[in-house]
């Protein structure tokens, strides 16, 4: 594989560890905080996720050095950006909590593909499974939440 295709996947596997990163903290957060009638469903479900998505950053950054390239190691490089921004004024409500959960599932799950779609044309097949894997991950996530809020 060509050296500046290693290059253009590491930086983007570098992106989608930090989303991954600040995905896992909000999810803790919101498994700490949840209130109200779906408690425990919530409680539950983040705890799956944010267990999943931890485990997901050592792989991201596993393939990361395979590709040939440091994994992100400075917070303040751009790179590892790990804010995490909640929605509206403090913790928000058990609905906005999933909302805002759901929002950034599809959001992460549509940039991975991109992505995963770049790795396999370009004959990086173990990549494309990762992002495969992790677009997996982040859809079926993304339902289940929707479902704990339908109405």
């Amino acid at each position: 594989m060509a050296n500046d295709v290693r290059e253009q996947l590491a930086k983007h596997l570098s992106v989608f560890l930090a989303d991954t990163y600040r995905l896992t903290v909000k999810s803790h957060l919101y498994h700490w905080n949840v209130v109200g009638p779906l408690f425990k469903s919530i409680h539950d479900l983040t705890e799956r996720h944010y267990e999943n998505l931890f485990a997901a950053t050592d792989d991201l950054a596993e393939r990361i050095r395979a590709l040939g390239h440091l994994a992100p190691v400075n917070l303040h490089d751009g790179k590892l950006d790990l804010t995490v921004e909640l929605p509206g004024d403090g913790v928000p409500d058990a609905h906005a909590m999933i909302a805002d959960l759901v929002t950034q599932h599809e959001a992460m799950s549509a940039r991975m593909r991109d992505m995963a779609t770049y790795a396999g044309d370009n004959g990086d097949v173990v990549t494309e499974d990762l992002l495969t894997e992790r677009i997996t991950f982040h859809e079926k996530a993304a339902w289940m939440l929707r479902a704990l809020i339908t109405e």
